[in-house]
């Protein structure tokens, strides 16, 4: 099943809404809604991007709630992206794909660094899903 995309915000580096789209959530924003709820996700996006103990760090990308997840991308220009979703039902809760997951990632970073330094568990020695 696909997740329903509620709301669409595209924020100015400024943080002026330049662009909202309501997709049909029951809660439907009024106009000076979408306003407020934009300028006060560029603020905090903005304000966690300071106060952040990382370096270079984006500011906030995910906010998730019981209802919804408000899910940010910030262009190199600086327009921010929101939208507001329906949660993932079931998230992916799997030792060995975690595991596969960060084998693969050490490999691709150990390829593009030159010294691969990965020691891959055989497969049959991993915890299978179903154990969990």
């Amino acid at each position: 099943m696909a997740t329903s995309i509620y709301n669409l915000f595209i924020i100015n580096k400024s943080g002026g809404l330049i662009f909202y789209k309501d997709y049909g959530s029951t809660g439907r924003l009024d106009t000076n809604d979408s306003l407020r709820l934009a300028s006060l996700w560029h603020s905090m996006h903005a304000i966690s991007q300071q106060l952040s103990p990382i370096p270079g760090c984006g500011g906030i990308e995910l906010l998730e709630a019981d209802t919804f997840d408000l899910r940010c991308f910030q262009s190199l220009t600086g327009t921010k992206f929101f939208v507001v979703a329906e949660p993932v039902e079931m998230p992916i809760r799997c030792e060995l794909f975690d595991l596969s997951l960060t084998q693969y990632v050490r490999k691709d970073k150990g390829m593009l660094s030159g010294r691969l330094s990965l020691h891959v568990k055989p497969a049959k020695e991993a915890t299978k899903c179903g154990d969990l």
